[in-house]
């Protein structure tokens, strides 16, 4: 299994790269938190890598840090949870918040994250709330374990928001 590819980027967008590692190019899919860290395309990158085999495809998944690689785990781990609902988890979330939301149990902030209704989001508390709380996160910058801002302050942003026209 593949589980750490370093190489030259031959190619970049939001949702996966083509690492050339020795002239051989691997399609890795990525989360944005992975793309918007990653340099230029003709730059050098690691990624930790998840290996997902079915029955029809074999398709890997890179992540800049251990730490974003175990959450995707502990999410695929879910049930009704693929890898590509957890890789549009994480990129709508950071690690740190998505840790404090499992451990207080907060299903309004989970639910807002696109494909994820609020029984899934039920789920993945009640499934990964102890689980989540033993990552180590102290490989976090400080800036990403922040508190989750007040739910009045969340619904007073997206009420701006709709004021302005977006849905």
């Amino acid at each position: 299994m593949i589980a750490l590819l370093t190489g030259q980027i031959a190619y970049k967008s939001p949702d996966h790269i083509i690492l050339d590692v020795n002239g051989v190019g691997y399609r890795v899919l990525i989360p944005f938190s992975t793309y918007y860290e990653l340099p230029e395309e003709g730059g050098r990158a690691t990624l930790h890598i998840h290996t997902s085999v079915r029955e029809d495809a074999i398709q890997l998944y890179g992540f800049r840090t251990r730490l974003e690689k175990s959450f995707f785990q502990l999410l695929i781990s879910v049930t009704g949870v693929g890898p590509k609902l957890a890789r549009d988890i994480l990129s709508n979330i950071q690690p740190g918040p998505l840790s404090q939301a499992l451990a207080q149990g907060d299903i309004h902030k989970l639910s807002t994250i696109p494909g994820i209704g609020k029984k899934t989001a039920e789920r993945l508390v009640l499934e990964l709330k102890e689980k989540a709380g033993k990552l180590d996160l102290s490989s976090l910058p400080v800036t990403e374990m922040r508190q989750i801002p007040d739910e009045d302050v969340a619904e007073d942003v997206i009420s701006a928001l709709l004021n302005l026209g977006y849905k």
